[in-house]
């Protein structure tokens, strides 16, 4: 399918690994032209030379830690305007409600939940009349809770709310605001997710690998399908869609367990 994205320009926060890097690679084999933000440097840098090589797009990065206000608006002010904003960093810790401090919940929030609000916030009014598309990579534990992920629960039930609260009346402006939920995708954070569940369930985090066992085809995601899903979603393919979150998780939230 051709998704007509040729010349557009995105904005990817979280983009150095993981979903943010396939994402990257994804549009810029549609033709998009990138900027990319994350904290490691030194994977930006060795993203921008492999996608420009590989997809002669304009790749441009910004090794910045989104956990402030200040730091944000120093990103949108180097930016400037794009067609599609990707908010994807965040890494809101694992634990139970007695293992895990307010700081570390705080910090948590303060990047996905309060980043992906402020940098909506900043790019929706650029993007009022534009066909300009804000796609948020939130994650099914905000439909499908779990107490030694609390945390996640919370602030990812939070994004949702707020990309249905906001995508619901965005395409009067010319806007869609819209969200996916992936469950496990074969990244180093869901690594570390898996092992926290391996102590709870097993008593043993060496164990991870064998919860594969209770997830929909006895694996995770991938990063690619993902970033598959987020192409059509930021097209004009999807131009009536907003207002919702789409999961993509094998059916978990579905069933309500891996069990």
């Amino acid at each position: 399918m051709q998704l007509d994205l040729t010349g557009k320009t995105a904005l990817i926060t979280g983009a150095s690994k993981g979903i943010g890097l396939a994402c990257a690679e994804v549009l810029a084999a549609e033709g998009c032209h990138l900027n990319l933000v994350a904290r490691n440097g030194a994977a930006l840098d060795r993203a921008k030379a492999e996608i420009e090589a590989k997809h002669g797009v304009q790749v441009k990065t910004y090794a910045t830690d989104l956990s402030s206000t200040e730091a944000i608006l120093a990103v949108v002010a180097a930016v400037g305007d794009v067609d599609i904003l990707i908010n994807n960093a965040g890494d809101i810790p694992t634990g139970s409600l007695e293992e895990v401090s307010d700081l570390a919940i705080r910090g948590g929030f303060d990047l996905k939940v309060f980043g992906y609000i402020t940098l909506t916030r900043e790019y929706y009014p650029r993007m009022k009349g534009k066909d300009g598309v804000v796609l948020n990579i939130i994650g099914n534990s905000g439909e499908n809770w779990d107490a030694s992920y609390f945390a996640g629960a919370t602030g990812n039930a939070a994004l949702m709310s707020f990309t249905k609260a906001i995508g619901g009346a965005s395409l009067n402006d010319g806007v869609r605001v819209l969200g996916i939920n992936p469950g496990p995708v074969a990244t180093d954070r869901m690594t570390k997710i898996m092992k926290r569940k391996a102590i709870d369930m097993l008593g043993d985090e060496s164990r991870w690998e064998e919860l594969f066992d209770k997830y929909p085809g006895k694996r995770p995601a991938t990063a690619e399908e993902v970033a598959w899903l987020s192409a059509f979603l930021v097209s004009s393919r999807a131009g009536y869609i907003t207002g919702t979150v789409v999961t993509l998780d094998g059916g978990i939230s579905a069933r309500g367990s891996v069990i």
